[in-house]
């Protein structure tokens, strides 16, 4: 673990602003007064953040817990547990088969609060049998302003969001992980497998694998941001707006292999990859 000194010394090399510089530090002060904390770790950029500055601040006082389900990518546990060792925090993996929930099968627009109900309920549960006081989860300033109701559960548990609170965004998260080292800080998002499949279309593991495989696949043809969205026997891939044509003249490799893993048609989303992007007939 680098002290508070040598954090001070990697931010001025990389040129973060002192104010963004004391903001961190404040954060890092507030979190050693919780004595002990559990965070909640998907491996994701700011639950990742938030464990790194939670381990600088509390030591072997805190606990990173990752809650596996079918509805996270194989790669995702394995960059989490990778950074947990790299950063030198304590982990533990919880298996969980979230799929038995009809509440989350359904998948109704706020299946993310039954998802983020089962999964904190969880964390606190391995916090309070470890000894651990507080439950800490990630969610970032810029989160507040999106469709986002797994914040009802984070507020049902008890679970304290300190990026949130400290108004961390997520451009200042990454800017932060850049100057400390962090191989998060150029990762891309990737929420659950589950955000891909439209609101009211049932979430089976069928579905999930070939979601899974589909992205897995474009990553490896050069797609680092990537959606590869579900409407049952229709794939529709996002990808960022200025590799579209990439991803075009790629069709029939593309189209073959998304229709051997059991799509029967595959479309390009012209206007290309955007955060939440079902989310968007909510309004309508």
């Amino acid at each position: 673990m680098i002290s508070g000194a040598s954090v001070q010394t990697r931010f001025q090399a990389a040129g973060i602003a002192p104010a963004l510089a004391d903001k961190f530090q404040s954060l890092v002060d507030s979190l050693a007064g919780l004595e002990s904390a559990a965070v909640a770790y998907s491996g994701g950029v700011d639950s990742s953040f938030l464990s790194y500055a939670a381990y600088l601040a509390l030591g072997e006082h805190m606990l990173a817990v990752t809650i596996h389900t079918p509805q996270e990518a194989d790669d995702t546990l394995d960059f989490a547990a990778s950074f947990a060792r790299q950063a030198g925090f304590k982990h533990l993996v919880i298996e969980h088969d979230s799929l038995e929930n009809p509440n989350i099968r359904a998948n109704p627009a706020d299946r993310c609060y039954f998802c983020k109900q089962g999964m904190l309920g969880l964390v606190r549960q391995a916090a309070r049998q470890n000894g651990y006081k507080a439950v800490l989860e990630g969610q970032n300033a810029d989160d507040q302003g999106d469709y986002r109701p797994g914040r009802k559960a984070v507020q049902e548990n008890g679970a304290i969001s300190p990026l949130a609170q400290a108004g961390f965004t997520k451009a200042e998260i990454r800017s932060l992980g850049r100057a400390l080292g962090l191989p998060i800080w150029d990762r891309p998002s990737s929420p659950c497998l589950a955000s891909r499949v439209p609101y009211g279309t049932p979430i089976t593991r069928e579905a999930l694998r070939q979601i899974a495989q589909g992205e897995a696949f474009l990553r490896q043809k050069g797609f680092r941001t990537v959606r590869v969205r579900y409407h049952t026997d229709l794939a529709r891939i996002e990808v960022l707006p200025k590799q579209i044509d990439q991803l075009v003249a790629l069709r029939g490799e593309v189209a073959d292999y998304f229709k051997q893993i059991g799509f029967h048609y595959v479309s390009v989303d012209l206007q290309g990859y955007r955060q939440g992007s079902l989310n968007e007939v909510l309004g309508a």
